[in-house]
């Protein structure tokens, strides 16, 4: 009898830890947070470490820029067109095949990488951090990836011994042309209900736009925001910005969220012959801990502290950039047109010296953009150096939406 038991409890023993090695992961790096985005260290071939945003908006990694001290060496085998979101040109790029990424321990190859002719991003100038580019969805191809914002990394497991994660949400991926696509729960103004069908884009920092120019496309709200959304591969992408009754992904709800409505010039070349409705972008995918499974086609979710954050936008209408990520220089990149600070006379290329009494160089860009996504009953106060002369403006930071 006791030797039964002995091996009942050998056996018990034995199972419960070859399940939990089965659940470890086999790789798992840290990352850094830069506004809503992952960035993390990447070595291609014997590069120096590189600073690459996760982004599954994309299908390979893509180098956007290299300064000094980044070391990287690449056989290049042709020169082709990036195709991607906005108006503008398309993008060339020098196309090198067959590389190994290596990210931690892990060795991801054969991969393709691209180098840009020109640097169409600026992500260093916008982040006021170093970034060399975009690491694409290829890397999830072969292993299941778990992206969690509490601990602050990325980790990677075996397909083969990955267990399903307990109280995570899931819903199935779709994929089409290697990207990833789920579906969304949307409540418009007039309270009717629909399911749309949406890109999974770590790469876009918003929550979500929705194209317009169909016959059942989500209903852009009377009310919204003249805005630059963001930056595709192939351009600016404009349109406007406002709220919705309700989004819903799976069981997890938000009210009133602020979504983007790109216009339609700037999407229509991408979107236009697909049955795409959008995308969900990184500020709404960093409200949860989540584990993407290529391979079987999952995704599990599960709200995380940012869960219940506000949903905010750029009051003010700039946009401002670094133009040298490690002088404390801040410089504005872009009003947006009718915006508050395009009334206040605020230019393209002004210099900003203050921000409410406070020294613009003691803030770090994510703290001004902070600044300027807080709606107030009360003006917002810049000093601003343009041509050599300090000049003062006042901007309404009343919410438009």
């Amino acid at each position: 009898m006791r030797r039964v038991l002995l091996f009942a409890l050998c056996l018990f023993v034995l199972t419960y830890l070859f399940s939990a090695n089965k659940s470890r992961p086999i790789a798992s790096i840290p990352f850094e947070m830069v506004g809503t985005y992952v960035v993390i260290k990447v070595k291609i071939n014997d590069s120096s470490p590189l600073n690459l945003i996760l982004d599954t908006g994309v299908r390979n990694t893509i180098i956007t820029e290299l300064q000094t001290g980044d070391r990287i060496s690449l056989n290049y085998s042709d020169v082709k067109d990036l195709m991607g979101l906005g108006g503008g040109e398309q993008l060339e790029a020098y196309t090198s095949n067959f590389n190994s990424l290596i990210i931690g321990k892990l060795k991801l190859n054969p991969k393709t990488v691209y180098v840009l002719k020109e640097d169409a991003f600026n992500l260093s100038k916008h982040s006021g951090t170093k970034i060399n580019g975009l690491i694409g969805v290829d890397v999830f191809y072969d292993h299941v990836v778990e992206v969690n914002y509490t601990s602050r990394r990325v980790n990677f497991y075996n397909n083969e011994s990955f267990i399903e994660p307990k109280d995570y949400e899931k819903t199935r991926l779709s994929i089409e042309s290697r990207k990833m696509f789920v579906q969304l729960s949307v409540m418009q103004a007039d309270s009717s209900s629909r399911d749309v069908k949406m890109l999974l884009d770590t790469g876009a920092e918003l929550n979500a736009w929705f194209q317009t120019y169909k016959d059942q496309s989500v209903k852009a709200p009377e009310n919204g925001v003249k805005c630059t959304i963001g930056q595709g591969l192939n351009g600016e992408i404009k349109g406007k910005i406002g709220r919705i009754s309700r989004i819903c992904f799976g069981s997890f709800c938000f009210e009133k969220p602020i979504v983007s409505f790109p216009d339609s010039a700037s999407i229509s070349e991408i979107v236009g012959n697909s049955n795409r409705d959008g995308t969900i972008g990184s500020q709404l995918l960093s409200r949860f801990n989540y584990y993407i499974d290529f391979a079987n086609k999952q995704f599990y979710f599960k709200p995380n502290s940012n869960f219940k954050s506000r949903f905010n936008y750029n009051v003010a209408g700039i946009e401002i950039s670094q133009v040298v990520p490690y002088l404390p220089i801040k410089e504005i990149w872009r009003v947006w047109t009718d915006s508050p600070a395009e009334k206040a006379g605020v230019l393209n290329g002004d210099q900003l010296v203050e921000i409410n009494g406070q020294k613009a160089f003691e803030l770090t860009l994510n703290e001004i953009r902070h600044i300027f996504e807080t709606a107030s009953r009360y003006p917002m106060k810049l000093t601003l150096m343009r041509n050599a002369q300090e000049i003062s403006v006042e901007i309404d930071m009343k919410s438009k939406i």
